[in-house]
């Protein structure tokens, strides 16, 4: 994984894991890796994957589904149920391009989803846009708050701010909104979004958790009927973008 960067030393360039079977495939993804100067790795099946994630950690992983033994969906519910190897953002990559793919592949835990056959150039762009949610992870200042792009919680107060303005939040808005933003761009389950904020034991409608969305966005967003920011995921959740990402 990137080193932190230590004065008068230039950063390690950002490395790939790619989780792919198909020679073809390995041999563009590495040339156009390597071209935007990402430093490349390379497993040829699932259980190799594992064993190079979680032997030295990747900044990101490319993973195909259809791998010989251990499959792609058994990589990602691993790495994903791993404490170490969780944070790594890791992008899906399959010919299986149907919805319920997608849905599955997010709700194991995949950061995204690119059906082949893909652009280079789009994946690139994903790339980048991975690793900038990765470095845009909330972050503790020295006065104890937590920063995310433009949102700044302050868990002592029990406030948030969005670009310098308060945002009255009722007690379960506040914990919604930091958890979302805690980990930004990542999708959320609605259920798994109740059993954390409520508890396992707790029964809640899902209905109950749209409201509070709702009401998080009319002081959230410039516009509450277009959200920006706390996003809906058909089918699944919801997701939080900081205003960085959404072109504030």
């Amino acid at each position: 994984m990137a080193q932190n960067r230590i004065p008068g030393i230039p950063p390690q360039p950002e490395e790939i894991l790619i989780v792919e079977d198909h020679p073809d495939m390995i041999e563009i993804l590495t040339k156009e890796l390597t071209r935007h100067h990402y430093r490349v790795r390379v497993a040829a099946d699932g259980e190799t994957g594992l064993s190079e994630t979680r032997t030295r950690l990747p900044d990101l992983v490319l993973l195909d589904l259809m791998l010989p033994g251990l499959t792609g969906w058994e990589v990602c519910r691993s790495l994903k149920k791993d404490r170490r190897t969780r944070p790594i953002p890791l992008l899906i990559l399959t010919a299986l391009g149907e919805e319920s793919d997608r849905i599955q592949g997010l709700e194991l835990g995949a950061d995204d989803y690119l059906p082949k056959p893909f652009s280079l150039r789009e994946l690139i762009a994903r790339i980048k846009a991975l690793l900038r949610r990765k470095q845009m992870g909330a972050k503790q200042t020295p006065d104890g708050l937590y920063r995310i792009g433009s949102l700044v919680i302050d868990t002592e107060r029990h406030e948030i701010r969005m670009a310098g303005r308060l945002l009255r939040l009722t007690r379960t808005g506040f914990g919604i909104l930091k958890y979302l933003s805690q980990n930004p761009g990542k999708v959320f389950r609605r259920d798994d979004l109740i059993s954390t904020l409520w508890g396992e034991n707790q029964f809640v409608e899902e209905h109950n958790l749209d409201v509070h969305i709702h009401a998080i966005r009319q002081q959230l967003e410039p516009d509450p009927s277009h959200p920006r920011f706390l996003l809906t995921v058909r089918g699944i959740g919801y997701k939080f973008r900081p205003a960085e990402e959404a072109g504030e």
